[in-house]
C-alpha cells in the first residue's frame, strides 16, 4: 500500500532532545567534560552580573554562551548570524546549547554583546584552564616536558587599511612602490595588526599565536597572542615556560622543545637561569649553535625533537577546522581570547579522543 505524502504536526511529544542524539555522537563525552569545567567557574560567571535584587531583563546564561561558542569552532560556522541560524533548526545543537525545542534562539547583535562580558572578565581564560584541569586529573598531561611554537594569524584589515600614521598619505589606494613599515604606518581598521613576513610569506597584516603543548598527549598547556615582530616567539615562550614552571612539582625536571627559530644565546640563557633543560633544535647554518652539545646528546633531547612536531597538529586544526587562519574579531584582547578558545576546543577534541582509547583498553 502506498504510503499518503502528507504532514501533520504534532500537538505534543513525549521524546526529549536527548533522545535524538546518538549514545555514541562524539559531543556527548565534549559535552560532558565542558559542563565539568563550566561548574567549577560559575562563582566566576555569577559575579559577572549584577545581583538579582536589582531587577533588569536577564542575559544570555554565560554557560549557554560558552557552549555555542565552542560549537562555532567544532562545525566551522564564520559567523554569529549563521550559528543562530543553525540553532533554530538543528537539535544537536540546541541539545548541546542547552535550549529546549520551544526557547527562542537569540538575536546575533545580543549574542555578540553578550560575549564580549565573557572577554571582559576573561571566563574564556577560566574555561581553558579548568579544561588542562580534567586533562591532568585523568594523567592526560606529563607536566614536565613541553614544547613551544608559534603561527602566524592573518588579522580582519586589508592593506589599504594601512596608512601613514601622521596622515599624511593621499588616500588613493595605490601604494605599489611605496616604502612601509610599522614605525610609520598603521591599520585604521585594527591597530594592533602588524604588517609582518616570515620566510617566503607574503607581508600581511597579523598577529602572532604562541602555544606550549605538553609532550606526552600532545594537549594545548598555554596559549597566547601577541602582535607580529620577530622577537615574539621567544619572549612568549619565556613568559609559558615560567609559567608551567612555577606549577609544576618541585622535583619535575622541566625540558622545553623548539625548533630552530629558537635557538639563540639570549633564550637559551634564560631557560637555563630557570633550570629548564633546552631541547632546542640547533641551528649550525653558517653559526654555532646555543644549545651546548651535551644536551643535545641525551636521550632526552631526541625524544623531545620528535615530540615537538605534535604541536603543528594544533595549529593545523585550528586553521582548518578553527577560525584561526582568518580571525574575524579585531584587537589584540579578541583575538587572544578566540585564540584561547580555539585551543580549549581543540584540546577537548583530543581528550575525548584520549576518553575513548582509555575505554577500549580497559
Amino acid at each position: 500500500m502506498r504510503g499518503a505524502d502528507t504532514f501533520t504536526e504534532s500537538l505534543f511529544t513525549m521524546r526529549r532532545l536527548d533522545d535524538f542524539v546518538p549514545q555514541n555522537h562524539p559531543l556527548r563525552p565534549v559535552r560532558k567534560m565542558v559542563n565539568q569545567a563550566l561548574k567549577t567557574i560559575e562563582p566566576l560567571l555569577s559575579g559577572m552580573y549584577a545581583a538579582d535584587i536589582k531587577g533588569g531583563r536577564p542575559s544570555i546564561a554565560p554557560e549557554k554562551l560558552l557552549r555555542a561558542m565552542l560549537l562555532q569552532i567544532f562545525y566551522s560556522i564564520r559567523s554569529e548570524r549563521m550559528l543562530m541560524e543553525q540553532t533554530q533548526y538543528n537539535l544537536l545543537f540546541r541539545w548541546f546549547i542547552g535550549l529546549s525545542m520551544d526557547d527562542t534562539v537569540w538575536v546575533p547583535t545580543v549574542f555578540t554583546k553578550n560575549r564580549e562580558r565573557l572577554i571582559k572578565h576573561d571566563a574564556v581564560i577560566e574555561l581553558f584552564n579548568e579544561v588542562l584541569t580534567i586533562a591532568n586529573q585523568n594523567d592526560w598531561l606529563s607536566g614536565e616536558h613541553f614544547s613551544v611554537d608559534g603561527t602566524l594569524i592573518q588579522a580582519w584589515a586589508g592593506h589599504k587599511s594601512f596608512a601613514r600614521k601622521d596622515s599624511s598619505d593621499d588616500d588613493t589606494g595605490n601604494f605599489k612602490g611605496a616604502k612601509r613599515s610599522n614605525d610609520t604606518h598603521a591599520s585604521t581598521t585594527d591597530a594592533d595588526a602588524r604588517l609582518y613576513r616570515k620566510g617566503k610569506t607574503a607581508s600581511e597584516l597579523r598577529f602572532m599565536g604562541h602555544t606550549l603543548s605538553d609532550n606526552r598527549h600532545g594537549l594545548i598547556a598555554s596559549a597566547v597572542v601577541t602582535t607580529a615582530d620577530g622577537y615574539a616567539e621567544r619572549e612568549a615562550a619565556k613568559v609559558m615556560i615560567t609559567d608551567a614552571k612555577q606549577v609544576a612539582d618541585e622535583a619535575a625536571q622541566i625540558t622545553l622543545g623548539a625548533d630552530k627559530g629558537y635557538d639563540a644565546a639570549e633564550f637559551i640563557e634564560a631557560l637555563t637561569e630557570l633550570k629548564v633543560a633546552p631541547h632546542v633544535a640547533q641551528n649550525t647554518s653558517n653559526r654555532k649553535s646555543a644549545v651546548p652539545d651535551s644536551v643535545a646528546k641525551t636521550d632526552g633531547y631526541v625524544i623531545s625533537q620528535q615530540k615537538r612536531k605534535l604541536i603543528e597538529q594544533g595549529f593545523g586544526w585550528a586553521k582548518f577546522i578553527g577560525p584561526i587562519r582568518q580571525v574575524m574579531v579585531r584587537g589584540l584582547e579578541k583575538v587572544d581570547q578566540l585564540f584561547v578558545l580555539t585551543m580549549a576546543a581543540y584540546n577537548l577534541t583530543r581528550m575525548r579522543t584520549l576518553e575513548q582509547v582509555r575505554l577500549q583498553t580497559t
